[in-house]
C-alpha cells in the first residue's frame, strides 16, 4: 500500500469544505433552540430545566449512543454514504421540531436530530485523514470543525431575523400545518434545506483509505485489546477535552438569556451579536488551535495537540470573569476573548486520536471521543447551569452567577486532566509504529504491542 497516494490538494480541500458545510448546517439545527429559549418555553410552559433538557440530553444521548455503531460503520464502509443518509435523517428530524405542539414531541423530534447528526463526525474525520498527510492534518480537521462556529454564529443570527420577523407578521397559517409559530417556521426552514443539501454530498469521492488495517473490519475484540493499552491515553483525552466541552456548551446554551436577563437586552441585539462574535472568534479560534498545532509538531512537539488543548482552558478563564461586567459591552468583549480561547482545541483534540490509532479503528476512537465530549459537554453542561439556577439560587436573574461557578470549575479540570494525558500520549504514539510496521499482518501482533510500555 502506498501512503503517499493522497488526493491532489484541490480535491482533498474540496472534501474539507463540504464536510465543513455539512457541519455548519448540523450545528444551525443543533444550537437554534439557544436564542429561542423565550417564545419556545412561553409557548410550551416549560422551566429553565426542561429547556435545558431539551437543549442538551434529548439530542446528546442517541447521539452518543448511536455514534459508537456509526463510527465502526465508517472504518470498513462506504464513509459518504453513511454522512448523506445522516443527514437525510436529522434533517426530517429538524423539520419534526417545527411541528411539534408540546414537549414530549419536541423532545423525540430532538432525539432524532441527534440519532441523524452520530453519522457525520466518525465518518468525516476518517475521510480528512485519509485525505491529508500528518503534518497538515490538525489544519485541516480545525477547518472542518469551523463548522461548530459558522453554525452556531448563523444560528444566533437565524433566530435574530426570525424574532424580528415574529413582531412584525405574528402567527401564520398554513395549508395542512394551519397555524404555526414563527420558531416554529424555522425549524421547518432548516429541515427543507437540509434535505436538498444531501444531493452535493454524492459529489465527494472516497479517498484510499491509509495505514495499518486500513480497510478491514477488525475483530471488536482486538479493538478493544487496542484501546485497553492505550487506556489512560484516552480517558485523559476524553475526559480533558470533555471538560472544556462542558464549559463552552454551557455558555453558548444559556449566554443569550444571560444578556437579556442580566442587562434587560433585546434577543433581536443579542442574536446578531453573538451571531457574529461566534462565527469570527470561534473560527479564528479554531483555525490557531490547529496552525500552532501543527508548527508545534514541526518543532518536534509530538504532543503538540494536547498542549494547545491546556493553553486553550488557560486563555478561557480571564475571559469567565466578565460574566461579572457592569455593562454589556465588557461582557461581549469578555465573552468574544472566551469564545476564542475555547475553539482552539476542537479540530486539535480528534485529530490527536486520529495519530494515535490504526486506520481500522480510527472511526471507532472518533465515536468514543465524540460519545464522551457530547454527552458531558452538551448533555451536562447546559443542565448544570439550569440546576445551579433554578435549585441552588432560585432566581431566574441569578444565571450569571451559575455560568460562572459552572465554566471555572470545569476550566480548572480540564487544564489538570490534560496536563497527566502529556506522557501516556507520548508513549501511544511509539505503541502506533510498532503496530504499523507489518500491514499485511492477518491479526495484530501482540509481540509488537508489548513492547511499548502500556499507556
Amino acid at each position: 500500500m502506498n501512503n503517499n497516494n493522497y488526493p491532489t490538494a484541490p480535491r482533498a480541500w474540496f472534501t474539507v469544505f463540504i464536510l465543513m458545510l455539512a457541519y455548519v448546517l448540523s450545528f444551525i439545527d443543533r444550537q437554534i433552540l439557544n436564542l429561542l429559549v423565550g417564545p419556545i418555553k412561553q409557548d410550551l410552559q416549560l422551566s429553565d430545566t426542561e429547556m435545558s433538557l431539551l437543549m442538551g440530553l434529548s439530542f446528546a444521548l442517541f447521539y452518543t449512543i448511536c455514534g459508537i455503531p456509526l463510527g465502526r460503520l465508517a472504518d470498513s464502509k462506504s464513509r459518504r454514504g453513511i454522512i448523506a443518509a445522516g443527514v437525510l435523517f436529522w434533517s426530517a428530524a429538524t423539520a419534526a421540531c417545527g411541528l411539534a405542539k408540546n414537549y414530549w414531541h419536541f423532545f423525540l423530534a430532538r432525539v432524532g436530530v441527534g440519532v441523524g447528526e452520530a453519522a457525520l463526525s466518525p465518518a468525516a474525520y476518517s475521510l480528512i485523514t485519509d485525505s491529508f498527510p500528518p503534518n497538515k492534518r490538525a489544519t485541516a480537521l480545525s477547518l472542518y470543525s469551523m463548522g461548530i462556529y459558522i453554525g452556531s454564529g448563523l444560528a444566533f443570527l437565524v433566530g435574530a431575523k426570525v424574532i424580528q420577523f415574529a413582531l412584525s407578521q405574528g402567527d401564520m397559517e398554513f395549508p395542512l400545518l394551519r397555524e404555526v409559530r414563527p420558531w416554529q417556521l424555522i425549524f421547518l426552514l432548516l429541515g427543507s434545506a437540509g434535505i436538498l443539501f444531501t444531493g452535493i454530498l454524492f459529489l465527494l469521492k472516497e479517498p484510499e483509505r491509509k495505514g495499518a488495517g486500513a480497510g478491514h473490519a477488525v475483530p471488536l475484540k482486538d479493538v478493544a485489546a487496542y484501546f485497553k493499552l492505550n487506556r489512560k491515553t484516552i480517558v485523559l483525552h476524553n475526559l480533558g477535552f470533555a471538560c472544556i466541552a462542558f464549559s463552552g456548551y454551557g455558555a453558548a446554551a444559556w449566554i443569550p438569556e444571560f444578556f437579556v436577563r442580566t442587562y434587560g437586552l433585546h434577543r433581536v441585539e443579542v442574536g446578531e451579536v453573538l451571531g457574529w462574535l461566534t462565527i469570527i472568534g470561534g473560527s479564528a479560534g479554531i483555525v490557531c488551535g490547529g496552525a500552532l498545532a501543527d508548527w508545534l509538531r514541526s518543532k518536534g512537539y509530538v504532543d503538540a495537540p494536547i498542549r494547545v488543548g491546556i493553553l486553550a482552558a488557560v486563555l478561557a478563564l480571564p475571559g469567565v470573569a466578565g460574566l461579572l461586567a457592569p455593562t454589556a459591552n465588557i461582557a461581549f468583549f469578555a465573552n468574544a476573548t472566551t469564545i476564542f480561547a475555547l475553539a482552539m482545541p476542537f479540530g486539535v483534540a480528534p485529530a490527536a486520536l486520529q495519530e494515535i490509532m490504526p486506520n481500522a479503528m480510527r472511526g471507532q476512537a472518533s465515536a468514543l471521543y465524540l460519545f464522551v465530549v457530547t454527552l458531558i459537554g452538551l448533555g451536562v453542561g447546559p443542565t448544570a447551569v439550569a440546576l445551579i439556577t433554578d435549585f441552588v439560587f432560585g432566581d431566574d436573574a441569578a444565571l450569571r452567577y451559575s455560568l460562572l461557578i459552572v465554566s471555572t470549575l470545569a476550566g480548572l479540570l480540564a487544564i489538570t486532566l490534560l496536563a497527566f494525558t502529556l506522557k501516556p500520549y507520548r508513549t501511544s504514539l511509539q505503541r502506533l509504529e510498532h503496530w504499523s510496521r507489518d500491514e499485511n499482518h492477518q491479526r495484530w501482533p501482540k509481540t509488537a504491542v508489548m513492547s511499548a510500555n502500556p499507556g
